[in-house]
């Protein structure tokens, strides 16, 4: 089936004008996770074997309990991979690793090159760079729980998610579904907040994988959206960043947090319908309020979050021409 599937696709591909319309007959949305994860594993593969004759690095951390110097694997080896030569708390409390004083990393992205390695907590210094990945993983992980929480015959598909932004009060992701005038009830909201609360708890590392353009139009040829999105993020290198929780594949510049396990208190406090008469399926902003793991805030305090977060988040409507508001590479380090 997964052969067919990908050949499939691959003829496809050779008609850019019908390819998404005529793949979308053929696949459900829980086949499209499953493609996707499946076309994921396979780059993953193939990029660590085309690694070759295997080079040292040295790495020195800088950090608690004591200053040291790792040699790791060039190409394979992660921060993560280096959290666990010092201790479990490392490996599962560091939501990014920073490179040589500078550069923002994911925890789970290969290290290319000698350097310095520092972790960072949700209890660091200066936290605005983990807090924004926070808040982008979440957006992230929102989009892995609409796919899963709809029965087969709703349609589901993912639109976007803009840059962090902490003032606005709440984590978004758009999604367009095949109901053309949904209004969550209370229950239906508690039964998408358990949903996220339950995908977290299972603590799934967040994955990282730089690839090339047509091969991330093949993995989102069902998508219409991502479709016409991915040739404008891969401008700049003819990359697209892809991130992986478990089998939800998505695109994101990042960096993202370590694994879902690190997200605490959530909830999903609302899902407005954006209003277009002639989008069809309809396009809906879903948003939600999460502090990280270990953070502790009283029922009162959280409830005037999840208040605030129940307003329309004002972020870029994209149901316009598509732009790229994600943030920029610089941000992402």
């Amino acid at each position: 089936m997964k052969r067919h599937l990908t050949h499939l696709s691959r003829n496809i591909l050779q008609n850019k004008c019908s390819y998404t319309l005529s793949l979308s007959r053929y696949l459900s949305t829980q086949e499209a996770i499953e493609r996707r994860h499946h076309l994921f594993s396979l780059e993953k593969k193939r990029q660590l074997e085309n690694v070759g004759r295997i080079e040292k690095i040295e790495v020195n951390y800088k950090g608690v309990p004591k200053d040291c110097t790792l040699i790791m694997n060039k190409d394979i080896s992660t921060p993560h991979d280096c959290a666990k030569h010092l201790s479990e708390w490392h490996a599962e409390s560091s939501a990014l690793a920073l490179i040589d004083g500078a550069v923002h990393w994911d925890m789970h992205r290969p290290l290319t090159e000698n350097c310095t390695l520092e972790f960072q907590a949700y209890n660091s210094a200066e936290p605005q760079q983990v807090n924004k990945a926070f808040w982008r993983s979440c957006s992230f992980l929102l989009g892995a729980v609409a796919t899963r929480a709809f029965k087969d015959k709703v349609e589901v598909t993912l639109h976007s998610f803009p840059g962090p932004d902490i003032r606005s009060g709440s984590f978004i992701y758009d999604v367009a579904l095949s109901l053309p005038s949904w209004r969550p009830t209370p229950q239906e909201l508690h039964t998408l907040t358990a949903e996220y609360v339950s995908f977290c708890r299972r603590g799934d590392p967040i994955e990282r994988l730089e690839v090339s353009e047509d091969l991330a139009l093949e993995m989102f040829v069902e998508n219409e959206y991502k479709v016409k999105q991915i040739p404008n993020i891969a401008k700049a290198n003819g990359k697209v960043t892809l991130y992986r929780v478990e089998k939800h594949v998505d695109i994101s510049k990042g960096p993202l947090i370590n694994h879902a396990a690190q997200v605490g208190r959530v909830a999903v406090t609302a899902v407005h319908r954006l209003e277009s008469p002639s989008e069809s399926p309809q396009l809906y902003r879903f948003q939600g309020v999460a502090l990280p793991a270990g953070v502790i805030l009283n029922h009162f305090a959280f409830r005037v979050l999840t208040e605030r977060a129940k307003k329309l988040n004002p972020a870029r409507s994209p149901l316009g021409a598509w732009e790229d508001a994600r943030e920029p590479i610089a941000a992402q380090a």
